[in-house]
């Protein structure tokens, strides 16, 4: 006896069926264990930046922090008010630092980076008038995480 057209069409749809229902549970119990990992996730603290010498170029310094399973990268900064702000690293060789511009930095998964005068910083290029206490709003872009934004404190140079 033959086995009639329906029947046959619905065997034949129930093997991938079955394939996508348990590869979906695979993937369900894999992602809900952890394994799957968690995105980057950018957070920021101790945000600062030096009071300029009248109409100079200062520096910001901000600790940025990843608590996710993946590396992220820092790769524009910018301060609305100012003219320009850049990355930038202080280079020494032959006993002669100088600055050098970088195109990004790495935010290491479940680690940090810590932004200072004489590593990484963020050079701003014709500030705005600014007063110890002051906050200035800076706005980072990341690979993976986004914007963040992020407000700075105006300190004294050699604080904090």
């Amino acid at each position: 006896m033959r086995t009639p057209e329906p029947l046959r069409a619905l065997r034949a749809a129930l093997v991938p069926l079955a394939a996508c229902a348990l590869t979906l549970a695979g993937l369900g119990a894999w992602t809900a264990s952890g394994a799957a990992g968690r995105p980057a996730r950018i957070t920021a603290s101790d945000a600062r930046v030096l009071l300029p010498f009248g109409t100079d170029d200062t520096a910001a310094f901000v600790r940025l922090r990843n608590d996710g399973d993946e590396d992220d990268r820092l790769l524009d900064v910018e301060v609305p008010s100012a003219y320009r702000a850049m990355l930038s690293r202080t280079v020494t060789r032959n006993a002669v630092s100088h600055m050098e511009m970088v195109s990004a930095a790495t935010v290491p998964a479940h680690g940090s980076l810590s932004m200072s005068p004489r590593q990484l910083d963020i050079m701003i290029s014709r500030p705005p008038r600014l007063r110890l206490g002051d906050r200035l709003p800076l706005v980072l872009t990341f690979a993976r995480s986004g914007v963040l934004r992020v407000t700075a404190e105006v300190v004294r140079p050699g604080t904090g």
